[in-house]
């Protein structure tokens, strides 16, 4: 990854986002060290998790496909937490920059239809770009619009 990630849009990593009515702590629990975990907890009568693989991945295809794999060595009981998860989320974390003018992220079909049998949903969060501090804003004056000769405010 860029040193500055707001120079050039960047894939950032594939979060793993859970929602369910059952407690998710076993099942992320299973997963052990293979990720880290950003939030397991509940919140209202929603249980909700939110993991990234350990090792930071070099594309998001190959992030789903790890994350997939993860999901299906999950013991039985573990399994059904997956299985009756209300939201199971692949979310791709895009930080956008002003260039390059557009950027692609390629999953390959079979990442697809892998994320498909898990009755996952695959989800792309794109973060704004940010404008550096040190570039000054411009002022009213060239900011306003110019109306056409002969009109009046």
């Amino acid at each position: 990854m860029p040193i500055d990630i707001y120079k050039a849009t960047t894939f950032l990593n594939v979060d793993l986002d859970l929602y369910s009515r059952s407690n998710l702590q076993p099942l992320v629990a299973a997963l052990g060290q293979r990720v880290f975990t950003l939030h397991v907890g509940r919140e209202g009568q929603t249980y909700r998790a939110h993991l990234e693989l350990s090792r930071e991945p070099k594309t998001a295809d190959r992030a789903i496909r790890s994350l997939a794999a993860l999901i299906d060595t999950l013991p039985k009981a573990e399994r059904k937490l997956w299985d009756t998860a209300n939201v199971r989320d692949f979310n791709v974390g895009v930080q956008a920059a002003m260039r390059p003018h557009s950027y692609a992220i390629p999953l390959a079909y079979e990442t697809i239809k892998i994320a498909s049998a898990l009755k996952a949903r695959i989800v792309f969060t794109i973060y704004a770009a940010e404008v550096p501090k040190s570039v000054k804003r411009s002022s009213n004056k060239s900011s306003q619009r110019r109306r056409p000769m002969g009109q009046r405010r």
